[in-house]
């Protein structure tokens, strides 16, 4: 018999703590072995209970989730998916809790919650089956300060290079490592990281804020440049369009695309089919195989292409895909993929 995953779900709300437990028992591979009302009633079920994954508001009485998150990852590292409602102070604490360690995050529903509760229900019960799986990887470094940059080269000052970046579970993360070592002369940047509308923005502005390189949310027909890294917004599916002699991002709405909108399938499959040779693509952490297909695409047309390793990564779903199907042409482990990319840029010049 599959040992069951041993939940412990935190929320201020002894309804929506009810609520959680019934639809998470509801799945035979999922127990429910506790619930808290703040951190601190956590904390000490967390030392006695063990559990395998934590669900987590993150505004709660006495102490906040993100404070939550970073006093217990040193001491108690666990897969940790936050419950957060959709507001726009909800939206940046989630970001802050996923930069803290949070493997994911699930929204509750604003309105129409009757109809909302059985999808987030769904989705809840499908996160916490990955984070069950995922390990927590955490930056050796402070949350508030970049990661060395790589130095500049004499990379051509042209949006004739694109680099093409996907991501889904443990990605928010893995993207910061990376993007925040590009010095501000990098080639144009396009980003797919599965996220619902109005967490992108965010992400974006966070970025951009840690990164030498202005950092966006996409809009249709932006110019990729150098300098600049567009983020796909929640929803839209953004791919990149030859137009002249520059690079636009275009971004529309569409249906799912492997299960997700963005898509990094969309992503790259418009890299292999308009920028070709002169892109590099890198898979990072996330559950599935959104992408892999395309990246060998892209790998075909004459790109360099790469995968985040195993060690490294939340969740080895993309980047194995990627590599199995002879897209990606190596794994790189998380701290070495920005030099890679640089490396890759300075042979095309070459």
């Amino acid at each position: 018999m599959m040992k069951k995953i041993r939940v412990l779900v935190v929320d201020d709300s002894a309804l929506v703590r009810e609520i959680l437990r019934q639809g998470l028992d509801a799945d035979p591979r999922i127990e429910v072995v506790g619930v808290a009302g703040d951190p601190y009633q956590a904390r000490d079920k967390i030392v006695h209970l063990r559990p395998d994954v934590l669900t987590l508001d993150v505004e709660m009485p006495r102490m906040d989730g993100v404070e939550f998150l970073r006093r217990l990852m040193p001491q108690y590292p666990l897969p940790v998916v936050m419950v957060s409602a959709l507001t726009e102070k909800g939206k940046q604490i989630t970001l802050d809790a996923l930069e803290a360690g949070a493997v994911d995050f699930v929204s509750k529903p604003k309105a129409d919650v009757a109809r909302g509760l059985n999808a987030m229900m769904d989705e809840l019960r499908t996160k916490v089956y990955t984070a069950s799986r995922a390990k927590v990887v955490r930056s050796k470094r402070s949350a508030d300060r970049p990661g060395q940059r790589i130095a500049a080269r004499s990379l051509a000052e042209s949006t004739d290079k694109i680099v093409a970046i996907g991501a889904s579970t443990g990605g928010t993360e893995a993207i910061r490592e990376v993007v925040t070592r590009f010095p501000a002369s990098f080639p144009g940047v396009v980003i797919v990281q599965h996220m619902p509308a109005g967490f992108t923005r965010r992400f974006a502005e966070r970025l951009n804020v840690l990164s030498a390189m202005d950092v966006k949310e996409a809009d249709d027909k932006d110019r990729i440049r150098p300098g600049r890294i567009l983020v796909a917004p929640g929803g839209m599916h953004m791919r990149v369009q030859r137009s002249g002699g520059i690079y636009l991002a275009r971004v529309q709405k569409g249906m799912l695309i492997n299960g997700h909108c963005p898509s990094v399938e969309a992503l790259f499959e418009s890299v292999a089919e308009h920028v070709g040779n002169n892109a590099v693509g890198v898979m990072l952490t996330g559950m599935g195989s959104d992408g892999a297909d395309a990246m060998l695409r892209m790998s075909e047309a004459g790109a360099r292409c790469y995968a985040q390793d195993e060690a490294s990564s939340v969740v080895f779903g993309m980047p194995r895909e990627a590599y199995a199907r002879g897209g990606a042409e190596r794994l790189v482990p998380l701290d070495r993929i920005a030099d890679t990319i640089s490396e890759a840029l300075y042979a095309m010049e070459s």
